[in-house]
């Protein structure tokens, strides 16, 4: 590895540095369940932006989508937010090594504002804190990843996407960049279609393995 490259490391919110996903996921499905009679919307738009859920599913409920808004405020402001084990040490090893690194979630302002009233350290811990505002497409398509790339100034081949839903994996496979399966969500099995490495979570994972998987794909 030449040491003068530039790297960045983008990771997804829920599932990838919170481990909310459950949480999120009987949200959804009792959302699915009273307004589209629907028993799996959880599964599927897990990754997507909220004004792409509401276009997609209940574009034709415009008074669902308001009374759908008002819940999520709600139960946002009350989930437990618990970082993903390992997760701190893995990204102060990578900071240490001046690897560039962002939050790219598909979750808006507002809720990303109760994560930081519980963890205050967010905003300090990352180089950029990217919002479902900043992008003009939702996942699985890569322009949220291409957009860290662009601010970061690195290309695919020296960026490392973390994601673990369907959605967000595809969207960084899409990117070009080296994609890191987090099975918090949905089992390593799978998800392997879907990204060049798994996770289980990050302990024992480090600075010095990623450039391991990084050399083992490029070279």
């Amino acid at each position: 590895m030449n040491t003068n490259e530039r790297f960045s490391a983008l990771f997804d919110f829920d599932g990838v540095v919170m481990d909310t996903e459950s949480q999120y996921s009987i949200f959804w499905h009792q959302i699915g369940v009273e307004y589209l009679q629907h028993d799996n919307l959880e599964q599927i738009i897990k990754g997507q932006t909220l004004t792409n859920i509401f276009h997609t599913y209940f574009n034709l409920l415009p008074e669902a989508q308001l009374e759908i808004d008002q819940k999520l405020k709600n139960f946002e402001q009350h989930m437990k937010y618990e970082y993903v084990d390992g997760f701190e040490t893995f990204l102060a090893d990578l900071k240490a090594h001046g690897v560039m690194t962002a939050v790219v979630t598909s979750s808006d302002e507002g809720k990303m504002a109760a994560v930081y009233e519980a963890h205050p350290e967010i905003e300090q811990m990352f180089d950029r804190i990217l919002t479902a505002e900043m992008f003009t497409k939702s996942k699985p398509d890569p322009d949220c990843y291409l957009l860290g790339m662009k601010l970061f100034d690195t290309d695919a081949k020296h960026s490392f996407v973390f994601e673990d839903s369907f959605n967000g994996l595809k969207s960084g496979m899409a990117s070009g960049a080296t994609v890191v399966g987090l099975a918090t969500t949905n089992s390593a099995e799978s998800i392997s279609p879907y990204c060049h490495y798994i996770l289980r979570d990050y302990l024992d994972f480090s600075f010095d393995k990623l450039m391991n998987w990084y050399e083992r794909r490029y070279t």
